[in-house]
């Protein structure tokens, strides 16, 4: 069942002489639960093409359909709520609040929007991430692998139809990368949720059901590699 369809999606940077595409009409779709892997060089559109896909950036042309919705139709207040109940984004460099402790930053989504906190869905994240003992603790006090852990739970907070990581595994050791592909997997699996991860690493994009390869703003190679 598809949960994603990317029409001729294009973006474009800068005018006249200046003017970079970092997307030229790019089209796929991904099915409910599928496990995504986004690869390609530096500068080939990958970033570019999560961050539209996440509701952060508009594209220049084309269209991104989420469960059936027109995303970039909505007004700017609408994107807001898209990105806080339908998309879980998952960064490099963790982007935790400095002055809010792991259970602060896990639920800042869901306090965001307005809602009440899910206290066995939190209980269950925490126990799950192996955050059991950190829950008061800042960003400051918490290893690389741990603050990429709370990140994850804050992205799957809010129960998102769909998780975007962007490198998540860069600003990381190979024991922790594993550890967190192995988190992001289980999410996967046991949630039913919708994987789509940018990386360099080959060996995390193996892992993967399916690997999207993005060179100079076009899909060169889209590959189904288990079922």
């Amino acid at each position: 069942m598809e949960i994603l369809r990317v029409e001729n999606l294009s973006k474009t940077y800068g005018v006249g002489e200046n003017e970079v595409k970092a997307l030229d009409r790019v089209s796929f779709s991904v099915n409910k639960g599928e496990f995504v892997a986004i690869i390609g060089p530096s500068g080939s559109g990958k970033s570019t093409l999560l961050h539209i896909l996440g509701g952060v950036d508009r594209p220049s042309g084309g269209h991104v359909y989420m469960d059936g919705c027109d995303v970039y139709s909505q007004n700017d207040e609408q994107l807001a709520v898209f990105r806080r109940r339908q998309v879980g984004l998952i960064y490099q460099f963790y982007n935790l609040i400095p002055v809010l402790n792991v259970t602060e930053n896990i639920t800042l989504p869901v306090l965001m929007d307005g809602q009440k906190v899910n206290e066995e869905r939190l209980r269950e994240l925490i126990a799950t991430l192996k955050l059991n003992g950190r829950e008061n603790h800042l960003p400051n006090q918490l290893s690389g692998g741990q603050q990429q852990r709370v990140s994850i739970g804050r992205a799957l907070m809010n129960a998102p139809s769909i998780v975007l990581a962007d490198e998540p595994t860069g600003n990381l050791d190979s024991k922790n990368s594993q550890e967190i592909i192995d988190l992001l997997k289980m999410s996967n699996q046991r949630y039913g949720q919708t994987l789509i991860v940018i990386t360099h690493d080959e060996n995390i994009a193996l892992q993967a059901d399916r690997i999207i390869a993005v060179e100079d703003g076009h899909i060169i190679r889209d590959e189904v590699i288990r079922r």
